[in-house]
Formats: C-alpha cells, structure tokens, sequence
C-alpha cells in the first residue's frame, strides 16, 4: 500500500493505493512458468522433427539435421510419422503434427488445413518480429517464395531487410510459418537455420515446386 497525497486548492489530500507485487515482466515469468510443455519427434524426409507445445498452442518446431534427405532410408521418400509421443497431447498439438504429416505428403491440401495456435514469446504482441513473421504466414503462399526486401515492404517498413533476415533467424516455427520461402533479390535462395541448413532449404522449394507443377 502505498499514501499518496496532493495539495487542492489550498488543501493536503491524502488517498491510498495498493499496488500489485507482480510487475508485467514478473507476470509474464509465472504464465511461463504455468506453461507444461511437451514434445512429439516425428520422422521426415528432413531428418527427425521435434514439435514442443502446451495447451495454449506450438511454441516451437525444431530440425534437427540428424539426417540429410539424400541419405534417408526405410520410410517412404515423401512421409512424416511420428517417431514418439507422449501419452497425452494437447489437441493443438495434435494439429500441428497433422499440418507436418500433410505438408510432405500431399502439400497442397495444407491452404484448407487449420492451423495450430503458437504460443511463443516470439510470436506475440506487435514487435517486428510477431509482425513480419505473420505477414509471411498469411501472404505467401504454397510454392510461392519471396525477398527479404519485398517482405521488408509488405510488412510496412522497406528499410528493415536486415529487421527481416533476423526475424527469420528467430522464427520458432520453421515449416508452418514458411521462412524457407524467404530469398535473395538475386534469386538465389540464401542461408537456411544460420547457413547450417541450406540444403534443407533447397529440397523444400523444390519439394513444393514440384508439387504446384504436378
């Protein structure tokens, strides 16, 4: 509790006030905290796929690189299965796993498909980051690609290419929002996960221009 008071027309006034002990930063830090994570691996012409998400919605997506996809072997070049669950899954959970499993297999049909809700810091309120990265989500599509300067201008600031380029480095769902469809105004298709995943980058453009060809 806290006494606050001010002079009015000659007279002393005093009001209390009783201010939480939760400042935003330490509320956030709790929500966090009430947040049980879980993760379901999968098996993808990428290598393995880590999905981790809560109740609330995805918080990330990883590609773990273990295995390139020229070097795959006994699963079908174009399926994604999952590898190991939990026992209990949140249902949107659940839908992500069924947008990654479609997305390999018949790519086409995710535009019809919901998505799952995210729910990583990354992706909330209007930082350039949250921003960019839902442009990219809602406005280039399947077999459709982009430059980071054109991105740069569609999301309102044309000056912010390099913004961009972070923005797509700290993306915490690579696949569902499509930052491998980001690419250099030269035409060529620019780093992927920091450089260290170019090639993944390569099969999914072509995974997805084959796919809008056929």
């Amino acid at each position: 509790m806290v006494i606050l008071q001010r002079w009015v027309n000659g007279t002393l006034i005093r009001h209390r006030t009783f201010i939480s002990g939760f400042t935003g930063s330490t509320m956030k830090e709790q929500r966090k905290s009430q947040c049980t994570q879980k993760t379901i691996s999968l098996l993808s012409p990428l290598g393995t796929i880590q999905v981790s998400g809560c109740e609330n919605g995805v918080h990330t997506i990883q590609i773990l690189m273990d295995v390139a996809p020229a070097e795959r072997s006994g699963v079908s070049p174009l399926s994604c299965v999952v590898n190991d669950s939990p026992a209990e899954t949140s249902p949107e959970l659940q839908r992500c796993v069924e947008w990654l499993q479609a997305y390999f297999s018949e790519p086409q049909t995710t535009g019809s498909l919901p998505l799952p809700a995210f729910h990583h810091p990354a992706l909330q309120g209007d930082a350039f980051t949250s921003h960019v990265l839902h442009v990219l989500l809602r406005d280039v599509k399947f077999g459709e690609t982009v430059s980071y300067k054109r991105l740069a201008e569609m999301a309102g600031n044309p000056r912010a290419v390099r913004a961009v380029g972070g923005a797509m480095r700290r993306n915490p769902v690579p696949l569902l929002i499509p930052c491998h469809r980001v690419i250099s105004s030269s035409g060529q298709s620019g780093p992927y996960m920091s450089g260290k995943g170019d090639h993944l980058k390569q099969w999914l453009l072509t995974h997805e221009r084959q796919r809008e060809e056929g």
